[in-house]
């Protein structure tokens, strides 16, 4: 291969740039990004960004020097739009093509959005670092923000603004706060610390309507009450950002779809980071993640498996919440449809475990930092639910 394009500005794939250049690629290399930034770290957005305001260059995941010193070309403020798989190129949004030889396809997520939101301008997202800037703005001059979505995100960001001093109410039609990942038990402790710091957390409660005018946003609940904000989070989810391909021959299904290595369907296409959908041989399931750890492995995996390597790859997801003082960290892959063993349950601590079809599938630890490299072993030797769950051992 003599050219490299890495499209989608993002840690998988600054983190497949870097592998190719350690791994002694010496052809040209270009990044794709549809931002006009750099890449740049997206956790703290929700977190420390949101609290102390935008620091570009704290945020960025690279210096600003170091893809000219190792050779990238970076085209940014321009984002892929089409990708023309039998002439090799991709097309960028002002009908420039990109050729290239072999192909890194790290595009990410995008955010949900609601029908019930369509034409609502006054209803803010936080994905990306101008969605964080216009937060930051209209912070200043709030008392009350709604969340609309009790997922990390809007979690995250509700402690954030409870801690500025705003009012904060989330809205949620799950049971409880990151019930999807996490399940009730660990959703309901959330709840509970929340709560405890102010914060009204209505969940089981659905929306019917939201009204805009003047600088308040009325949202009307399925309760029947009416929240009036004057500033609205939504923060319901993502979706892997795949319409671009459409067309272009390569297989897609809530997300990309990935051999074990992450090479995709097309010869010399490789995928990476959220938008990648592959067969994770140590839990025997299809899964995208879309965390932090999971994209830096993936983006490396993927430079690699464009390389010649074929390996698959195998990982223990990881991946951390941070919300007051309660240091989440969560290995493997916990669902709410799994069975749930709390080992360990206080004001301050929690240790959960989650098994399924008999083994451990996942844990979670907030403020428990050395049960947490027993169980993430556990987790990755496969050790049978019960052994953990009705002894609790690993978390003594």
């Amino acid at each position: 291969m003599k050219r490299i394009v890495v499209v989608g500005g993002s840690l998988a794939g600054v983190s497949a740039l870097d592998e190719l250049r350690t791994r002694g690629f010496d052809g040209d290399l270009a990044l794709v990004g549809a931002e006009p930034r750099p890449p740049y770290t997206r956790p703290p957005l929700s977190k420390e960004a949101l609290a102390n305001g935008i620091d570009c260059e704290q945020l960025a995941l690279r210096p600003p020097g170091w893809y000219a010193e190792h050779g990238i070309t970076l085209r940014l403020g321009r984002g892929a739009v089409a990708l023309d798989s039998s002439a090799r190129a991709v097309v960028l949004a002002d009908g420039t093509r990109v050729d290239f030889d072999g192909l890194v396809v790290a595009t990410g997520s995008s955010p949900r959005r609601p029908a019930l939101l369509a034409g609502l301008t006054g209803a803010l997202e936080l994905r990306d670092l101008a969605d964080a800037e216009r937060l930051v703005r209209r912070l200043r001059h709030a008392d009350h923000l709604v969340v609309i979505g009790a997922g990390f995100v809007g979690m995250e960001a509700a402690a954030t603004a409870r801690g500025l001093g705003l009012d904060v109410t989330v809205v949620d039609p799950a049971a409880t706060p990151m019930n999807r990942a996490l399940g009730t038990e660990v959703g309901r402790w959330f709840q509970r610390r929340h709560q405890a710091e102010g914060v009204r957390v209505l969940c089981s409660t659905g929306i019917t309507r939201i009204d805009a005018g003047g600088y308040r946003t009325m949202v009307r609940l399925t309760s029947g009450e009416t929240l009036a904000a004057d500033a609205l989070l939504v923060a319901v989810g993502a979706e892997a950002a795949t319409s671009w391909l459409t067309g272009s021959g390569i297989d897609v299904g809530d997300g990309i779809l990935c051999a074990p290595s992450l090479a995709t369907s097309l010869p010399d296409v490789v995928a990476a980071g959220d938008v990648a959908r592959w067969h994770n041989a140590r839990f025997g399931e299809s899964m995208r993640v879309e965390h932090w750890t999971n994209a830096v492995e993936q983006g490396r995996h993927a430079a690699a498996t464009l390389l010649g390597e074929r390996r698959p790859f195998e990982s223990v997801p990881f991946f951390w919440s941070y919300q007051y003082d309660a240091r989440l960290r969560c290995v493997g892959r916990p669902s709410a449809e799994d069975e749930v063993a709390v080992l360990t349950e206080n004001d301050r601590c929690l240790v959960a475990v989650f098994g399924r079809n008999g083994l451990l599938s996942g844990a979670v630890c907030v403020n428990a930092p050395r049960q947490l490299a027993a169980l993430r072993q556990a987790v990755a030797d496969r050790v049978p639910f019960p052994d953990v769950a009705g002894t609790g051992l690993l978390a003594s």
